[in-house]
């Protein structure tokens, strides 16, 4: 008999108690996203005290510019060399340049100290990488996978919360250097956890299945297909007003969260006349908001999302507005959740929109516009608090900022009412792939991709659904009755709801191994190869499950179950 789904997710979680390796990874990762969040929120009270919103300001955008130009390049790093390397790696940059800080703020060498801090942040970009390419080779099975990334999910947004805390309470007892310094420590720990680590790059994992579906000549891209992909997400945002705008709020949302890291020490310091310690305070309540609003987000999977992106929106910026009005320290806090929450719901159900109105084989490419506009979007908000207060002040500043999301809904003029106007909501299909374990570490809003562009088949019993020998052109989901496998006049076995058949010949592109016959009546849902193979390989959790189980089945002989 087989187990319900919410005792073999419960019993998932347990077994990451029993994986020691997993644990450290992601204890590591708990102490990486506190110190990152703690020291840039102590860089820029420095700053500030430094040379004011200016000073702050222009070290806020040196912080973003290298790690924006990093990122790429560590990326693709993390599927050519040893994840478990490039991590320890990168802590021990960021530890370094953290220690580096501290020294330089103790010593009265501020230039020392922001060189310092560049350097800690350009080290970050190492981290999130190689953290998604090494917990896939540490996991035991997939279900354990798929807890390890929720449990990574919450432990971040923990973490961010955290860092304020941690901030604020260092910064008031024993002044900012305090804070780099602490965490320089935490950093060095999470060294020692990753250090003695060892697994292979994704690429090696995933080579035989890349061979199958990637480039015939299993090289790598080239820097001109990569700017040719980008070039396609661009001119896609062009021809579609949906596309265009949902990016221009996402770009939105960034200024205003780049704007805010800045905003917050002004409000703590100048309004509110507070110690610099109230800066991590007030990023802890912002923190909580958006810790909360990611406990209920998940209920916006396979809903219309116009009205809740609406919502979210003028629930962020409204709760800003209100905090230049000076209602005190309690509503100031009160408010930050309400903008941390308001933040929350609006990232996660524009990219989710987002999701559903690209084409399945462009998705990539829109969000590598995305993220390119987003980190615009940062340094642009970095530098617009400085300009804001110079011409008017804190509260123009805090105003200002608040404005940027309302003036971006209404240069979408009346489209932002027909936000999500015609697009289909695939509830079933959407259901269907989350029972399925090969989708499972799937964000939601790729499995709401792959849902809009699967195909119905039904069939009666008796009916042949693949034939050994074949080509395998694409995958099916099973939705209702049973299917059975047969290979060379064998029977191999029987499948039902929650099973798909067809993914041995789309990775490793060979013929069909086995027969599929409806053993019932039946209803198969058909995903094509390459939509298949552009959501498996391009997800390094998904790409290296499915690895294994092709390695799995293939491995296993005559007399296992084969597809």
């Amino acid at each position: 008999m087989r187990d319900g789904s919410g005792g073999r997710r419960m019993r998932a979680f347990g077994s990451l108690t029993g994986n020691k390796v997993l644990l450290r990874v992601l204890a590591a990762y708990l102490l990486f996203i506190l110190t990152e969040y703690a020291v840039w929120i102590a860089m820029l009270v420095f700053a500030y005290r430094r040379g004011g919103t200016a000073v702050a300001g222009f070290v806020a955008v040196a912080q973003l510019v290298p790690a924006a130009i990093v990122a790429p390049l560590v990326a693709a790093a993390a599927d050519r060399r040893s994840p478990a390397v490039l991590l320890a790696g990168g802590y021990l940059a960021q530890t370094a340049g953290m220690a580096g800080t501290a020294a330089a703020i103790a010593a009265g060498a501020p230039l020392a100290a922001y060189a310092a801090a560049i350097f800690a942040s350009t080290a970050v970009t190492v981290t999130r990488p190689a953290q998604s390419a090494l917990i896939p080779s540490v996991a035991a099975t997939p279900d354990q996978l798929t807890a390890a990334n929720v449990v990574a999910g919450w432990l971040e947004a923990v973490a961010v919360a955290g860092a304020g805390l941690l901030a604020g309470v260092l910064i008031s007892l024993a002044g900012v250097a305090s804070v780099f310094a602490v965490c320089a420590g935490l950093g060095l720990v999470a060294v020692l956890l990753v250090t003695r680590l060892r697994a292979a790059g994704l690429a090696g994992a995933g080579a035989a299945v890349a061979s199958g579906a990637g480039r015939a000549d299993g090289a790598e891209p080239a820097a001109g297909e990569t700017a040719m992909g980008i070039g396609t997400g661009l001119r896609l945002a062009a021809r579609q007003p949906r596309v265009r705008l949902m990016l221009a709020l996402l770009t939105a949302d960034s200024v205003v969260v780049g704007a805010l890291d800045l905003l917050v020490v002004i409000l703590a310091i100048d309004v509110l006349g507070r110690s610099s310690g109230w800066v991590g305070y007030l990023q802890f309540a912002f923190g909580m908001g958006a810790l909360l609003a990611a406990t209920v987000s998940v209920i916006l999977v396979g809903r219309r999302l116009g009205g809740p992106i609406l919502i979210a929106a003028l629930a962020f910026s409204g709760a800003l507005a209100a905090v230049a009005f000076g209602l005190g320290l309690g509503g100031t806090m009160a408010l930050l959740v309400v903008a941390g929450a308001g933040r929350c719901l609006l990232e996660v159900a524009t990219r989710t929109l987002l999701q559903r109105s690209v084409p399945p084989e462009l998705i990539g490419r829109i969000f590598g516009v995305l993220e390119g506009l987003m980190m615009a979007g940062l340094a642009v908000g970095a530098l617009l608090v400085p300009a804001l207060a110079h011409l008017g002040g804190s509260r123009l500043a805090v105003l200002g900022v608040a404005a940027v999301l309302p003036l971006a809904l209404v240069a979408g003029g009346r489209a932002v009412f027909r936000l999500d106007a015609g697009t289909a909501v695939p509830v079933v299909e959407i259901s269907l792939l989350r029972s399925l374990p090969l989708f499972a570490e799937l964000p939601a809003p790729a499995i709401e991709g792959l849902a809009a562009a699967l195909r119905p088949v039904e069939l009666s019993a008796g009916d042949t659904l693949i034939r050994q020998g074949d080509p395998g052109d694409a995958y099916f989901a099973i939705a209702a009755g049973e299917l059975d496998a047969v290979q060379d006049g064998q029977w191999l076995g029987r499948y039902g709801r929650g099973e798909g058949v067809g993914e041995i010949a789309l990775l490793r592109a060979v013929p069909r191994t086995a027969t599929v016959v409806a053993h019932t009546a039946a209803t198969v849902y058909q995903l094509d190869r390459d939509l298949f193979l552009t959501a498996v390989l391009g997800h390094a959790p998904t790409q290296r499950h499915a690895d294994q189980i092709a390695a799995t089945r293939l491995a296993a002989g005559p007399a296992a179950p084969r597809r």
